[in-house]
């Protein structure tokens, strides 16, 4: 089960040539691989291309209608290693994954890939997690392009551009034998748009057609000498086709007026912002129509050196636009106008930030710098003379909005794990805790200030291994690692080295049956059945295998009591060895999903329905807020009584309490308090049902007029 079904949009992707396609950026690269033929496709979910996974699974059977194989890959490494099926066949292969952390994994996989080559075109579909809304470390793509020589795609955000990149990446894979990258940013993933199909095209070989028609190349295989030839084919003959295929097919693009004195090269990505800003300035209408001469770079390496000093030639000054650091392209481009005797002055970082996403007010308050020094004449007179572009002041929201920090979803059965964690050092003391990638990584924030590291998706447990006792004496330590990282790479990168090494520190695996983070797709252990995918293969075997002996397996975290003595038994036990638990159970979100819309339909079919739901008796609540600061459910809050005689508001629970008993169950382990009930909301009540709600409110209502008659009262 994912985050969200594309299976309406899906039939889309059916559109034959002349249809105007509608949707967001993630169709229309699915659209585009079926329009150039693509053989095989795979990648693993992560922010911002898992809805791109997402296309692909539920568009399987109109893959498989045109021979395309597809595969939920079980990590980037395993994505990038499909693309072997386009080293000695002529088969399009396209993978997809989440940047840097995807190439990360995937770079043994790549690095060999791109040492042999390719004969197929291979595509590497990058969502370049980069900026404000970014959920990792602030790295970028470009770096690996130039490492293992493989060629970067940016394409402008728009979908006709993307539909045109995905192209251009197959047939310049082919033309230089290398595979190719193409970044897809935040914003390029979910725009929204449409572009002119074409027909859909089988591949020309199938993966199956290649069984039955066995290849071998000894010398794409990359192994001494052929790998000292691969360095030297990559700059004496692969380069060079890549740049005449740029150039002679025009990827990247000009717009506005050639004989400006001034111009801006920036990346594709960054297109729209920059027109955008431009047009802040006065200097572009909406649709992009400026004096200024722009070359949008849509691939940023290898850069065109011809192209781009014809660009410089004639001009004062150009401005690049280029996110993040280092500064590869500016230095690339300083370069060759050094190397070549050029005078024009190139500019850059010195008016643009150092590091970070250009946003638009970036991009206004550094092109607006750029022009002032360079050409002033071209700004409005307010903005010519100040620092500051003109536009109306903004409140810095920070000094007057509370910080918000990220944290579990309501009823999410995490929640209870970390409670019982903080129980746990409260009565053994603290401990070194180790996290991980994943929704239990919200443990790090209030209100249970759990974790000091985190090293990468399923290294949790292996972030922990050089923490720990020999003697077997003093404290163990804790670590953390979700079933979607243990699945990744926590086997046998955490388990298997924790065995191996005899590790004998204590290993939590969060089990909420999905991949939750990404999207709630389903994995190796999910619980439900899935039509083309092996399920249902128990965490707890797989960890027995590596050698475990000692395996707990809860299947209700909720259960805060259970959980709590259960770790404590592990960090005081003599038996050698890791000690793991596995907590287990469903993700609220796909539970929800998956719950609501079956209640819905049985409570309008006139079916008896039951919703529980929890409250807290306010008669009974001290005030103390302690289950707030063992829960931190956002259905849990604070109200005020309105009873002068009392300080502090109490605790309340809003109407979207999902029932799961988290902060009973958290009362109830911590001693807190008799305070919170359980409610249950029945839909379409029997006929004793009704008499029995009946009867119950007249006899409260008579003794609530009782109490209301001896109630004292003044005139």
């Amino acid at each position: 089960m994912a985050e969200r079904s594309f299976k309406k949009e899906v039939e889309q992707l059916r559109m034959g040539a002349g249809g105007t396609f509608r949707g967001e950026g993630i169709l229309a690269v699915t659209k585009a691989l079926l329009e150039n033929g693509v053989g095989y496709v795979g990648g693993y979910q992560g922010s911002p291309i898992s809805h791109l996974m997402d296309v692909f699974s539920d568009a399987q059977d109109l893959l498989a209608e045109y021979g395309v194989h597809f595969e939920n890959s079980a990590s980037e490494a395993t994505a990038a290693a499909m693309l072997a099926a386009s080293v000695n066949y002529p088969i399009r292969g396209a993978v997809a994954f989440k940047s840097t952390v995807g190439t990360n994994v995937a770079s043994d996989a790549l690095a060999n890939l791109a040492s042999g080559g390719v004969t197929g075109g291979a595509l590497v579909i990058l969502g370049e997690d980069y900026g404000e809304g970014s959920s990792i470390m602030q790295e970028r793509s470009h770096a690996f392009a130039m490492k293992s020589q493989m060629w970067l795609l940016d394409p402008r955000p728009n979908l006709p551009s993307i539909v045109a990149a995905v192209g251009h990446g197959f047939r310049l894979s082919e033309a230089s034998n290398t595979p190719v990258m193409m970044q897809m940013r935040i914003k390029s993933c979910h725009v929204h748009g449409h572009f002119t199909a074409s027909d859909n095209q089988r591949p020309p070989m199938t993966v199956s057609e290649a069984l039955q028609n066995p290849r071998r190349d000894l010398s794409r295989i990359v192994l001494p000498p052929a790998v000292f030839l691969h360095e030297n084919e990559k700059v004496d003959r692969r380069w060079p086709n890549a740049v005449n295929y740029i150039l002679q097919n025009n990827v990247n693009e000009h717009f506005g007026n050639p004989a400006s004195k001034i111009g801006l090269i920036v990346q594709g990505g960054t297109y729209n912002g920059v027109i955008r800003a431009l047009n802040r300035l006065g200097l572009s209408d909406i649709y992009g129509d400026t004096d200024i001469h722009i070359l949008c770079l849509n691939a940023v390496y290898p850069l065109c050196d011809s192209q781009i000093l014809d660009f410089c030639d004639g001009k004062d000054a150009v401005l690049l636009v280029e996110e993040g650091q280092p500064n590869f392209i500016e230095q690339a481009i300083g370069h060759m106008l050094y190397q070549n005797g050029r005078k024009t002055v190139l500019a850059g970082k010195g008016v643009l930030p150092m590091a970070g996403e250009y946003t638009g007010k970036r991009l206004v308050e550094g092109i607006a710098g750029f022009l002032r020094e360079h050409a002033p004449s071209l700004l409005p007179p307010a903005t010519a003379k100040t620092n500051e572009p003109a536009q109306s002041d903004i409140p810095d929201l920070s000094t007057v909005v509370p910080a918000r920090p990220p944290g579990f979803c309501t009823g999410c059965p995490e929640r209870p794990i970390f409670a019982a964690t903080k129980l746990v050092q409260q009565e053994l003391g603290e401990h070194h805790i180790a996290s991980d990638i994943g929704c239990h990584l919200f443990s790090i924030m209030p209100p249970f200030d759990i974790g000091s590291t985190t090293m990468g998706y399923g290294l949790g447990p292996a972030s922990a291994s050089a923490l720990q006792n020999r003697d077997k004496s003093g404290k163990r330590s804790i670590s953390f690692v979700g079933d979607g990282g243990f699945w990744h790479n926590g086997l046998t990168s955490s388990i298997g080295n924790a065995s191996f090494n005899k590790h004998d520190g204590l290993i939590v695996i969060v089990d909420n049956h999905y991949a939750a983070a990404t999207g709630g797709q389903d994995i190796l252990s999910s619980r439900a059945e899935n039509r083309s995918r092996k399920t249902n293969n128990p965490i707890a075997k797989a960890v027995e295998g590596m050698g475990v002996k000692w395996v707990r397996q809860i299947d209700r975290t909720y259960d805060v009591t259970k959980m709590r003595d259960t770790m404590i038994e592990a960090l005081t036990s003599t038996e050698e060895g890791p000690k793991v638990i596995v907590a287990s159970s469903e993700c609220m979100l796909n539970r929800q999903r998956r719950e609501k819309p079956a209640l819905a339909r049985a409570t309008k079919e006139g079916k008896r329905t039951v919703r529980p739901r929890f409250g807290v008796d306010e008669d009974i609540c001290t005030g103390d807020h302690a289950c707030m600061r063992l829960s931190g459910c956002p259905s849990l809050s604070v109200k005020d009584t309105g009873d002068p005689l009392r300080d502090d508001p109490v605790a309340a629970i809003d109407q979207s309490c999902v029932g799961c008993g988290n902060c009973g169950e958290v009362a109830d382990a911590a001693v807190l308090c008799p305070s919170f009930y359980q409610a249950e909301i029945v839909s379409n009540p029997t006929p004793a049902e009704k008499r029995r709600a009946s009867r119950t409110a007249r006899i409260i209502g008579w003794l609530q007029s009782r109490r209301d008659a001896r109630r004292l009262t003044f005139a």
